[in-house]
């Protein structure tokens, strides 16, 4: 009996040890780690934003590759959730509860085996001088086992070395991804425009032709002839398809001249017939493009960016260019604010 007695003196100590131990141990926890990553805000936001995109660089895939996953809801949105169910990483499931935009995303975290405990996951993204600095977080409410569990296993050194893990995963993509795109986008940049190829669609313009404006008179020039160009097209009751623009045929720079239609692209047939108007049907072809914001009498080094380009590239440059006036300058007076897209057939 003073054995049995004894036993049952040693069993109730350790339950009382374990209970005190689950009263006392941490209230909550919190485990991040951070790391730079040589891209923008904006190349690396999908990858934190996107939970499928989490995936391929989580450290907890690599342990269970025969786990179940699933996605509900629209990816990238809040309210879309993750679940997964696998014999090592257990089961769970996570909820986009916040999004900012290249800034930072907010989680709600759900485990229900091997033991039950919700969290709160983030990510937050700052720009800085070599990059983004990404900051990995997860904290939450430890429950009693979880109390109990603390004085025992640290969170930090238990989650850290995996988060560490993830983003240095995160980062070899993203940078691999940042540096192709970079790269791409240097080969289209001239003078510090970002020339796009683009296929144009067929297209038909009305407009008024003159072989020889002055470059001084060019506001007059489109002033008086736009007007005619929408009044003709009100009374053949023609639909506009597009923007004011400006057709060039020839560029005199000795005489500092062009041979240019101000023209309104329209809804109609190429073997349309306007009273008093010049038409011009362009066919469908490839042609450069590049957005210009600024005074029209300054978009000359657009222009000579699209030269550039075409040198740089052995292209063809043939046929017209066209300066589309996406902008009303009757409304927007800042002329900083003023689009004009700038294309060039080549070949």
């Amino acid at each position: 009996m003073r054995i049995l007695k004894t036993l049952l003196i040693i069993v109730l100590a350790i339950v009382a040890i374990v209970v005190l131990l689950g009263l006392i141990g941490a209230d909550t926890y919190h485990v991040d780690r951070s790391t730079v990553i040589n891209a923008t805000p904006e190349q690396v936001y999908p990858y934190v934003s996107n939970l499928s995109s989490q995936q391929a660089w989580g450290p907890w895939q690599e342990q269970d590759r025969d786990a179940k996953n699933s996605l509900e809801g629209t990816d990238g949105t809040v309210g879309a959730v993750w679940s997964w169910d696998g014999d090592t990483i257990g089961k769970g499931k996570q909820e986009i509860t916040s999004l900012e935009a290249n800034k930072s995303v907010r989680t709600k975290l759900t485990f229900y085996t091997p033991m039950e405990s919700e969290g709160t996951g983030s990510f937050d993204l700052e720009p800085t001088a070599e990059g983004t600095k990404v900051t990995w977080g997860m904290e939450g409410k430890n429950g009693f086992l979880g109390k109990l569990m603390s004085k025992f296993m640290n969170m930090d050194d238990m989650l850290g070395p995996m988060f560490d893990t993830g983003l240095a995963n995160m980062k070899t993509m993203v940078e691999k991804e940042a540096a192709e795109a970079n790269a791409a986008l240097a080969a289209k940049t001239f003078n510090g425009y970002v020339i796009e190829t683009i296929e144009y669609p067929a297209t038909v313009f009305v407009g008024k032709r003159n072989r020889k404006v002055k470059w001084t008179e060019f506001e007059n020039f489109y002033g008086s002839n736009f007007a005619a160009v929408g009044g003709a097209m009100g009374a053949m009751k023609l639909e506009m398809n597009g923007h004011p623009s400006g057709i060039f045929y020839a560029w005199d720079e000795q005489g500092q001249t062009a041979d240019v239609m101000a023209a309104m692209p329209v809804k109609a047939d190429p073997s349309l017939t306007v009273p008093g108007m010049d038409v011009l049907a362009i066919p469908a072809c490839k042609m450069l493009m590049t957005p210009y914001f600024g005074a029209y009498d300054d978009s000359g080094k657009a222009h000579e960016a699209m030269d550039a380009m075409i040198k740089a590239n052995s292209l063809e440059h043939y046929g017209n260019v066209i300066e589309e006036y996406v902008t009303d300058p009757t409304s927007e007076k800042d002329t900083t604010k003023w689009l004009t897209n700038i294309y060039y057939m080549v070949r």
